[in-house]
């Protein structure tokens, strides 16, 4: 990569990979700036989180969501060299979230979101991530996103939930039930 700037944006478009330019207030530049969003999110969980293992699940998913956002900046939705995101990785998060739930106590409510700081942190990026999943919705709507996008970040949605909450009860912090009445 070269110098970070490039002025070649200071007119409102951006460019495409492939070599397209487009308007900076399309909807895949807004799906791609959300998939972004998320993937700093994610971020900031992964540092309110301790310090990370070698290949842990946490830089799995930031890899994957640049995927995502690769795919979704190629008019063909194909990189090269960049595999696409399908229903191998909403598996792998199905079976994240599994192995988390085994020790987590039944959701009989909804719950606030808070508690620790990490788990504050990861109901925040499940809410980024619920948006960006919105966004791709959109844009998958002209045929413009990867079907595996959307399957993808609803699962990552839901991982990031289970995690908040595994994340409080690991610190022994009682999760807030919502109260419709509250006094």
């Amino acid at each position: 990569m070269a110098r970070i700037y490039t002025r070649s944006g200071d007119k409102g478009e951006t460019g495409l990979i492939g070599g397209g330019r487009t308007s900076k207030a399309d909807d895949r530049i807004e799906a791609i700036g959300a998939v972004d969003e998320t993937n700093a999110a994610i971020g900031v969980v992964r540092a309110a989180s301790g310090p990370p293992e070698p290949g842990d699940f946490f830089e799995w998913i930031q890899n994957r969501l640049f995927a995502v956002g690769s795919a979704l900046a190629s008019p063909t939705g194909v990189v090269e060299g960049v595999p696409d995101v399908g229903e191998e990785d909403a598996s792998r998060i199905e079976s994240e979230i599994d192995r988390l739930e085994q020790a987590l106590p039944p959701l009989r409510n909804f719950i606030l979101p808070g508690g620790t700081e990490a788990a504050a942190h990861a109901h925040l990026a499940r809410t980024v991530c619920r948006r960006a999943e919105r966004a791709v919705v959109r844009l998958q709507a002209s045929g413009g996103a990867p079907a595996g996008a959307v399957t993808f970040l609803n699962r990552l949605s839901d991982y990031l939930f289970v995690l908040a909450r595994t994340l409080n009860h690991r610190a022994g912090v009682k999760e807030a039930e919502w109260r419709p009445k509250s006094e």
